[in-house]
């Protein structure tokens, strides 16, 4: 994969996705295909200038947040140079959709902070985990103003460009994937869903959810080992057992999280279940947004969701 060092791409959490705000492993990797950077409104753009200026008015309204707490963010970024570049039209620059999992406002803190961060820890492979954990802490402070509340994880996988393999939040490590020992047809995908989802009331049931001891203890002894156990053999290249495993997992989410499936999607899920042709889970928090999809034989489950009339987006491939 080619760094473009301006550049700073969209996130896909390929597991993790609600256990991990119960301190399980997650998996979260770049996604090239949707990016972003920061720009200057200027005639020489050939951009969508209505999109330019609502980018603009939106830096505003992040900015006057910092200001208002800039007993926190004064020592993290220069605020001053900040808002100078607003006020000569800063804008992102950006075709990673909203409110689809795939880390919009993620992307945007990680190149404010690249560009305006004072001091800021440098996106190398050769950082220490306690340098990697203090990244992620100050990412989630400048992500708060969009969210209220982050784990820092998204920003910090668009920063740093490459795989995550999360084992907590207080032990992250970045990985390379095997992605060959899984089949020469193997592939992850996309479905997009055709409507956007929204995390914080999701998220906010879930927790309140997690507070019935029954649905806790399901998710403590079922979901969790469930999850960790396809990273650890996806990242370690044990194809038979990974898909095993996911078959599990997604059958899991259809059973217990299908609140969060896009109802017109659930047949097409179970299909992909009963086939094992497929296995679809969710991409974030769902509700919306696109599903993740993966696959032993992409060709004839490409042509069959696309016969079916599916927008699908390739993540990874390997090539027959």
């Amino acid at each position: 994969m080619r760094i473009h060092p301006d550049l700073f791409y969209a996130k896909i959490l390929l597991f993790g996705e609600y256990s991990v705000l119960l301190n399980s492993m997650g998996l979260s990797i770049p996604y090239t295909h949707f990016n972003g950077e920061l720009n200057f409104i200027g005639d020489d753009k050939y951009t969508d200038r209505n999109f330019a200026k609502r980018s603009n008015r939106e830096l505003f309204k992040f900015l006057n947040y910092l200001i208002d707490n800039s007993d926190k963010y004064d020592s993290l970024l220069d605020l001053r140079t900040f808002e100078n570049d607003i006020n000569k039209g800063l804008y992102f620059e950006s075709s990673i959709p909203e409110s689809y999992g795939l880390g919009s406002s993620g992307a945007l803190c990680a190149s404010v902070y690249k560009k305006y961060g004072i001091n800021p820890i440098g996106n190398s492979k050769k950082l220490k985990n306690g340098e990697i954990i203090q990244l992620k802490n100050i990412l989630a402070q400048l992500e708060s103003g969009f969210h209220g509340k982050s784990s820092g994880l998204d920003p910090l996988n668009s920063y740093l460009k490459v795989p995550l393999l999360i084992y907590n939040q207080n032990e992250i490590e970045q990985v390379s994937l095997p992605g060959k020992k899984f089949g020469e047809d193997s592939a992850i995908f996309l479905i997009n869903s055709q409507k956007s989802g929204n995390t914080e009331p999701l998220v906010r049931s879930f927790l309140k959810n997690c507070e019935n001891k029954e649905f806790s203890t399901l998710m403590e002894q079922e979901l969790i080992p469930m999850n960790n156990q396809c990273i650890q053999e996806l990242v370690n290249g044990n194809a038979d057992s990974f898909f095993a495993e996911l078959s599990q997992l997604s059958k899991f989410q259809l059973t217990n999280f299908k609140s969060m499936i896009p109802e017109n999607f659930l047949d097409l899920w179970t299909e992909g279940l009963s086939s094992q042709q497929f296995w679809l889970k969710l991409c974030g928090s769902g509700g919306g947004g696109y599903l993740l999809g993966f696959t032993r034989n992409y060709s004839t489950t490409k042509g069959l969701l696309l016969e079916k009339g599916y927008d699908i987006v390739t993540v990874y491939e390997n090539e027959k």
